[in-house]
């Protein structure tokens, strides 16, 4: 998983989607106009989630309380209930909250805890020392890989499954990623330009053509060929070859997922009809989002809400596990949140939860290594893992048409990404919940090593390293229900 882990301006195209935004500069309907609020010394520029009802008045009335208390809306899904805001008000989340407006305010919270640099040289430093960027191995560059060198692919019968299905060219997978270079000879025969974006800018959805590309990670491409690389003669063949695939860029270029641009990332998906989105990224600056009554509950609760709301419109979600050898399901403490400013110690208990992994019909994926045993680094957890699948030194595309290996559970989740995009082709009518139970009731169970291990606990058939198995891409396209 990237703790790796796309930017700016709305087309035409987008008006013709069912996504109701309103973006930054964007008039509301006229109405009084709340007195403003004093004006404070300005302090760091921040972006902010509000939440609201999920209602065209109630987003209406919120967007003028944002900018009464000094604010500015980014955007806005009044799908949800939430509004994206930024502002240099030190009192915002106070001031916000003010007047007759700011009574329809929820919640509010900030969305990180340095000040905000999206669009400015400033994105493109370094990453610090522990961004999800860096949580991924990467292995040498493959100069010519072959279909033969996978057996990540025999693992999880793969090859097996492509004798009945490649996948179908209706199924549309979203990568939501740190991009995908469309020009890879083995992506390109299955890339859906029309349907990618960049949401690395303060979430506001970019569809400027290219910009859904990679700038500093090989990250998204690598995911992107374990999904789907085209079955065409070059290069390797993805688990899912014959369906389509679409870049959602929501990991910045210092490898920051932001909450903004994932709940973008989210929405863009439900909007655009996608079948199935992988996520192999945790949402920063927290590895774990508490549920509290400040920054951190009301980012919960603005996530959990576009999440819910692409499953309610037939998109499955995939997401990695996380690669700290954690037990989800007894968490005790963090020492490395925030990871965009000063990391503090804290004591995490069940409401302390990793995004998108551990949200509602979310697929939370483990990783094995070659021959089906857990991986040293993947996360795991009684009734927090629902499958394994593999995620150590798979080899995969790499951005200017190359080949490398990496290894982490955002290697893995793609293979469960794949093998839900050839369930939908099998059986095009299933939503999410059935898709999400065949890939349990289809993988092969898995028991716990034979050495003993008092951290796996549970059953052959649900144990905390495996879920419900690894992953089987032929028992999900073959039997029937």
């Amino acid at each position: 998983m990237t703790r790796l882990t796309r930017p700016r301006r709305l087309s035409a195209g987008l008006a013709a989607t069912a996504l109701v935004l309103t973006t930054l500069g964007a008039a509301t309907a006229a109405s009084a106009v709340p007195a403003p609020v004093a004006a404070a010394e300005p302090g760091p520029l921040m972006n902010y989630v509000v939440n609201t009802k999920a209602s065209p008045g109630h987003v209406r009335k919120v967007e003028k309380a944002v900018k009464a208390a000094g604010g500015t809306v980014l955007v806005s899904y009044q799908q949800i209930g939430v509004v994206v805001a930024q502002s240099t008000n030190p009192d915002f989340k106070t001031a916000v909250r003010s007047g007759r407006d700011g009574r329809e305010v929820q919640s509010v919270g900030a969305t990180r805890t340095a000040a905000v640099t999206d669009g400015t040289a400033a994105a493109a430093a370094p990453a610090p020392a522990g961004a999800s960027s860096e949580r991924e191995v990467l292995g040498a560059p493959v100069p010519d890989p072959r279909e033969n060198e996978q057996w990540d692919l025999s693992q999880i019968k793969a090859d097996q499954a492509h004798k009945i299905t490649d996948g179908s060219r209706k199924v549309l997978v979203g990568i939501n990623d740190s991009g995908v270079d469309d020009t890879h000879p083995d992506l390109a025969p299955n890339f859906d330009a029309k349907d990618s974006v960049n949401c690395t800018t303060n979430g506001v959805p970019d569809r400027t053509v290219g910009a859904w590309r990679p700038t500093t990670s090989p990250h998204g491409t690598h995911v992107a060929g374990t999904v789907a690389a085209a079955r065409n003669g070059v290069g390797i063949v993805g688990v899912a070859p014959g369906v389509r695939i679409a870049s959602v860029k929501v990991v910045n270029d210092s490898g920051f997922i932001y909450p903004e641009y994932a709940i973008c990332g989210f929405i863009w998906s439900a909007e655009r009809h996608m079948d199935v989105t992988n996520h192999s990224y945790f949402i920063d600056p927290y590895e774990y989002w508490c549920k509290d009554n400040g920054d951190q509950g009301a980012v919960q609760e603005a996530v959990r809400r576009a999440v819910a709301y692409s499953t309610g419109r037939g998109v499955l979600a995939v997401a990695a596990a996380g690669n700290s050898n954690y037990d989800l399901a007894n968490k005790t403490t963090d020492t490395g949140s925030p990871n965009d400013s000063t990391p503090v110690s804290r004591t995490l208990d069940k409401n302390c939860l990793n995004m998108p992994t551990e949200l509602p019909h979310v697929i939370t994926v483990a990783s094995t290594v070659q021959g089906g045993a857990r991986s040293g680094f993947s996360n795991f957890g009684l009734n927090k893992i629902d499958v394994a699948a593999p995620g150590s030194a798979i080899l995969s595309t790499a951005p200017g048409g190359g080949y490398r290996t990496m290894s982490g559970t955002s290697m893995a989740s793609p293979h469960v990404t794949g093998v839900a995009a050839l369930v939908k082709s099998a059986h095009p009518w299933w939503g999410p919940l059935e898709i999400e139970a065949a890939l349990r009731k289809q993988a092969d169970d898995t028991a716990c090593p034979a050495v003993p291990d008092a951290r796996c606990t549970g059953t052959t058939k649900n144990n905390a390293f495996f879920g419900e198995g690894n992953v089987d891409a032929l028992d999900a396209v073959k039997r029937g229900w």
